[in-house]
């Protein structure tokens, strides 16, 4: 039995995100909103993160797949001195800072560590992350008991700015009798003696390739440092061109459903044009993408880069974006397909990669 097509409008939606929520959780409440299964989002966000989740619905969910491969832009607070098992706030802490190592850090040792980190770097995963291992996931694995250790991936940081520093103390668990400052802090009960400790909170921004772990960004400069490091906040701010300003709350959304009001989407057309580099191209062309066919190159967008996954997920260097792919309107202003310029035969062509239309003359 052939799938049934989906009904409603397409169109991409930016949600903020809540924090509390993972992003399955908004996919599903964008299903009820939006009437449809057909919801997609681009780019997991964890549970504890809030900002740009961009979603889409009906027929834009086929545009995630360059969305996914954009740059993505966070605001965070790394706090050193305190470990955990999770690298964020929502972990077991696993150790603590030996007593006098915040007040050694200075300025610039911070700022050394933020240069080290910058630019295209190996970067290991966080082990409680969905990177899947032998088909299960890696933050299964940890929470069944099992030492993970996945191995390390190429990813860009683009930019990595220190916005501000606060000497803070915060209250945690006091290490057992066995265990000095600066070893493993056992899971206690809740009658566990608490005591407050100095952290030094690091207030970043970042700019970096899709892939990228930004708890992994915090681990690695507590561990640099030798005081140990978490994220205690995170927020993603863009992606892409799709800033947090485009984005709507979940409470407004809802709102608007209950007042009866269509879903503020982004329209397929528009989605694309924002996305994307635009062509108007002829009824010949348009009827030649339609069914599949190469059409003359699109003057100005260089050869889409591709890169192959053999090997195994290389993080954001193996996912498309938007870098050389066009999408191609009719004169009546139907999107009729994303395409790419690419060499065919030893000729320059313009080569459908996505297909809205398909077998349609115009």
């Amino acid at each position: 039995m052939a799938k049934k097509a989906p009904t409603g409008p397409s169109g991409l939606i930016i949600v903020d995100k809540p924090a509390g929520m993972t992003s399955h959780d908004v996919v599903s409440k964008m299903r009820w909103l939006a009437g449809t299964r057909k919801v997609g989002h681009a780019g997991t966000l964890d549970p504890m993160a809030t900002g740009v989740l961009i979603l889409g619905v009906n027929k834009a969910t086929k545009l995630l797949t360059w969305v996914v491969g954009e740059s993505k832009t966070y605001t965070a607070t790394i706090r050193l001195g305190v470990s955990t098992l999770t690298d964020d706030a929502e972990g077991q802490v696993t150790a603590l800072a030996p007593a006098g190592a915040l007040e050694a850090l200075t300025d610039e040792l911070i700022a050394e560590q933020v240069a080290a980190l910058t630019g295209d770097i190996m970067q290991v995963p966080s082990a409680v992350s969905a990177i899947k291992v032998n088909g299960v996931r890696s933050y299964a694995r940890v929470r069944s008991g099992e030492a993970v250790e996945l191995e390390a991936r190429p990813v860009t940081v683009h930019s990595f700015e220190v916005e501000g520093l606060d000497r803070l103390t915060a209250t945690y668990p006091v290490p057992s009798a066995e265990s000095p400052a600066g070893e493993s802090v056992e899971k206690g009960s809740e009658q566990q003696e608490q005591n407050e400790y100095d952290v030094l909170d690091v207030r970043v921004t970042v700019i970096c390739s899709a892939g990228t772990y930004i708890r992994a960004l915090a681990r690695d400069m507590g561990k640099a440092l030798g005081v140990g490091a978490h994220l205690t906040a995170l927020r993603r701010t863009a992606i892409g061109e799709i800033r947090a300003e485009d984005a709507h709350s979940l409470d407004t959304l809802i709102a608007g459903r209950e007042a009866e009001q269509p879903l503020p989407l982004l329209a397929l057309e528009e989605a694309a044009r924002r996305l994307f580099g635009e062509r108007l191209v002829n009824d010949q062309e348009a009827t030649d993408l339609s069914n599949g066919r190469r059409i003359s190159p699109s003057a100005g967008a260089e050869q889409a880069k591709r890169h192959s996954s053999a090997g195994g997920s290389r993080g954001g260097h193996d996912k498309p974006t938007t870098e050389g792919i066009v999408a191609a309107f009719a004169p009546d202003g139907t999107l009729v397909a994303l395409i790419e310029n690419t060499r065919f035969r030893g000729e320059d062509l313009a080569a459908p990669v996505l297909v809205f239309e398909a077998g349609r003359t115009f």
